[in-house]
């Protein structure tokens, strides 16, 4: 007799541990209350490392330009050293304070009219000198196709820089990466019945979107983590001693959603590489009420 009670008690118990319906959403909010204090707290404190990061980086350029006296050939590679880790942490921060805007809603778009061609040969600028260090070759080749039309130009350098240091960390030494945008009829789907003027905007035979296509050389993605390396902090198996804080692509993704676009990414199973792609449609204002999982 005295057994089945003991049993029956700890049944109980366990009931009691459930949230009952009507407090799921108190808990709820006080747990994303917690999520953005907490997240908060994290940026305030990465923001604080910025100060003390660039006056040590400071110091490094200024012994480096041998006004403090001549440097051995030792003392310039040490000093190179310093210097390459001050601009990895330096980029850790810059994504951490990023995805703590992008999290708690601190960070807005700014639409402006201008020439993407232009953007995309920027980043490529920058990031050349670093390809050329590791022989991989990077090709873009302007599309003049596209229009002039409004888009957040340093959220997209933002984007793109991402994609090509995706490449650069996974494409193997002799590769090649290419970036790639074109105009696109973007078929937007939605759960609703579109209505008569949507599905005129629809049948229209011109483009209403860029393409933007990052592809690469390197090893590529196993398709069942085609959804998961754009989550947050995200590693791919075997990667876990890579660079970085896994928060890259999900950056990404959240820029182009804010951007009224989607995200995506393919790869050849037999290990050919992989191609990220996205969407950025020409009229961002018409986009803004397109819903995240679209």
């Amino acid at each position: 007799m005295d057994a089945p009670k003991a049993s029956s008690t700890e049944g109980h118990g366990s009931d009691r541990d459930v949230p009952s319906p009507e407090n799921l959403l108190q808990e709820y909010t006080e747990l994303r209350e917690r999520f953005h204090r907490t997240t908060n707290a994290l940026a305030s404190a990465t923001h604080d490392l910025k100060t003390p990061l660039s006056i040590l980086n400071g110091y490094v350029e200024l012994l480096q330009s041998e006004k403090l006296g001549p440097l051995s050939d030792r003392q310039r590679e040490v000093l190179r050293d310093m210097q390459a880790s001050g601009k990895r942490l330096q980029q850790f921060i810059q994504d951490f304070l990023t995805y703590s805007a992008l999290e708690t809603g601190g960070l807005r778009m700014h639409f402006e009219a201008g020439n993407i061609n232009d953007c995309l040969s920027g980043v490529c600028r920058l990031w050349s000198g670093r390809f050329q260090e590791k022989a991989l070759a990077l090709y873009f080749l302007a599309n003049d196709k596209l229009p002039v039309f409004p888009f957040d130009a340093p959220k997209l350098e933002r984007v793109i820089s991402n994609l090509l240091e995706n490449s650069f960390k996974f494409t193997p030494r002799g590769g090649t990466v290419w970036l790639h945008a074109e105009p696109y009829m973007w078929e937007r789907r939605s759960a609703e019945v579109p209505s008569k003027a949507e599905r005129r905007r629809q049948n229209l035979a011109h483009p209403n979107a860029v393409k933007v296509s990052v592809s690469d050389t390197g090893p590529g993605i196993p398709p069942e983590f085609h959804l998961e390396v754009f989550d947050d902090f995200f590693r791919l198996p075997g990667t876990e001693n890579e660079e970085g804080m896994g928060l890259g692509l999900a950056i990404a993704r959240r820029l182009v959603q804010g951007m009224g676009g989607k995200i995506w990414v393919e790869s050849d199973p037999a290990g050919g590489g992989c191609k990220f792609s996205f969407l950025i449609p020409y009229q961002p204002f018409a986009a803004a009420n397109k819903g995240k999982g679209q």
